[in-house]
């Protein structure tokens, strides 16, 4: 019997993907990369994703921190995060442009995130 992907499973099968919470839509949606000849391929990232890569590698916080940040279990945000670093590693190595849109995600506000993780609306610790 051959292997089939979970994404070409019967999407009413399995537990239903929780949305992930993010402070605000990111104002830029592209990176391209200067210098390359011809149309560079291109990877996508979530919001949810680059929601991951700002908490964790551009404020600082630890993966517990960010979870809570984003209402999701530590071990979901370490795989998010290990996805989208994959795919901003491989744009870079391969000069490809970097999409950001869609995902499971809500847009969170400032007294949630206050409850849930004692960081403020940048994700500095109070």
């Amino acid at each position: 019997m051959p292997t089939v992907k979970r994404s070409e499973r019967d999407p009413k099968i399995g537990r239903p993907i929780k949305a992930r919470m993010v402070q605000k839509q990111p104002g830029v949606r592209q990176f391209s990369p200067r210098g390359r000849i011809g149309r560079p391929g291109y990877r996508e990232l979530k919001f949810e994703e680059i929601e991951s890569i700002r908490l964790i590698d551009h404020i600082g916080l630890d993966q517990r921190e960010a979870a809570k940040f984003m209402d999701i279990s530590q071990q979901t945000l370490s795989r998010v995060l290990r996805k989208a670093r994959k795919a901003v590693a491989g744009a870079l190595i391969n000069g490809e442009i970097i999409k950001v849109q869609g995902g499971d995600f809500k847009i969170g506000n400032s007294r949630q995130y206050n409850q849930t993780s004692g960081a403020n609306m940048n994700g500095e610790k109070l």
